[in-house]
């Protein structure tokens, strides 16, 4: 079975991590209105985001904004959450400064009181073995209503359109003996946060082999994602089996959707 995650980063303007729970901004509302645009026709069959505020309004946005599935319900879970700082709304030089303190890197600090990166990537890990669950009981449920020859004819009347255009790497699928496309099982769109899913992406490069694009470098797969950002990863399971996903990564950190918005001025990060 085959499925395809899109995973949308918010960046939070003026706030990361978990302690304050703000909405989105002006800005954060045009470049969701965006994001929606682009993703409008992709049928999605199910649709995650995190608890917090600026991450529901994102998704209700995109949502709302889709050909196929306005009246979809959102499920929020709190696995989704942003990586935990010890996040109070301090400026971010604060964080800096107590990592100098005690003689460690920002990036890898952890606050008394924090979630450390191992907890982050379990936390990520976690979800993801839900989707693979999710995508395997879905498959069962569709064989047992509809028997495996009528899923496989493939034709409906109407189609997701992927809106990738040639600086992605193409998501076409491999195809079986007969060289039909294989049947998508489900378009799942997951809505988090920007240092969650950096630890989410590194599961899946460095424990689930995930195969990247041939023209993706190391700088843009440690880059930050920007507002919105909609990375697309095509999942392969064996069938009845969420055990050993083959994972290809088709786009990483999309932003075409964000050339005509402007950009929110920042004085300073917060944690």
């Amino acid at each position: 079975m085959i499925l395809n995650l899109f995973v949308l980063m918010l960046m939070g303007f003026c706030f990361v991590g978990q302690g304050v729970d703000e909405p989105l901004s002006a800005t954060g509302f045009k470049q969701a209105d965006a994001a929606g645009l682009f993703l409008s026709n992709v049928k999605f069959t199910h649709v995650f985001s995190s608890d917090l505020l600026r991450a529901k309004q994102t998704a209700a946005t995109i949502i709302g904004k889709n050909k196929f599935c306005k009246d979809l319900e959102i499920k929020y879970d709190a696995r989704l959450r942003g990586e935990s700082k010890f996040a109070e709304g301090r400026p971010l030089t604060d964080l800096k400064a107590m990592a100098k303190a005690a003689g460690e890197q920002c990036p890898a600090f952890t606050p008394s009181g924090g979630e450390t990166l191992d907890e982050v990537r379990e936390r990520a890990k976690d979800f993801f073995e839900f989707l693979c669950q999710l995508a395997v009981e879905v498959e069962q449920k569709e064989r047992e209503m509809h028997g495996a020859a009528s899923r496989s004819s493939g034709t409906s009347e109407e189609q997701s359109v992927f809106p990738w255009t040639n600086h992605c790497s193409q998501p076409g699928l491999s195809s079986d003996n007969g060289g039909t496309s294989k049947i998508l099982d489900a378009n799942i769109l997951v809505v988090s946060h920007g240092a969650y899913m950096r630890n989410w992406i590194g599961y899946f490069v460095s424990d689930l082999k995930c195969t990247l694009p041939e023209n993706l470098t190391k700088s843009q797969l440690s880059s930050v994602s920007p507002n919105t950002g909609v990375s697309h990863f095509i999942i392969e399971l064996q069938s009845g089996s969420r055990l050993e996903p083959e994972i290809r990564c088709v786009c990483l950190n999309q932003d075409s959707h964000l050339v005509d918005v402007g950009a929110e001025c920042v004085a300073q990060k917060v944690f």
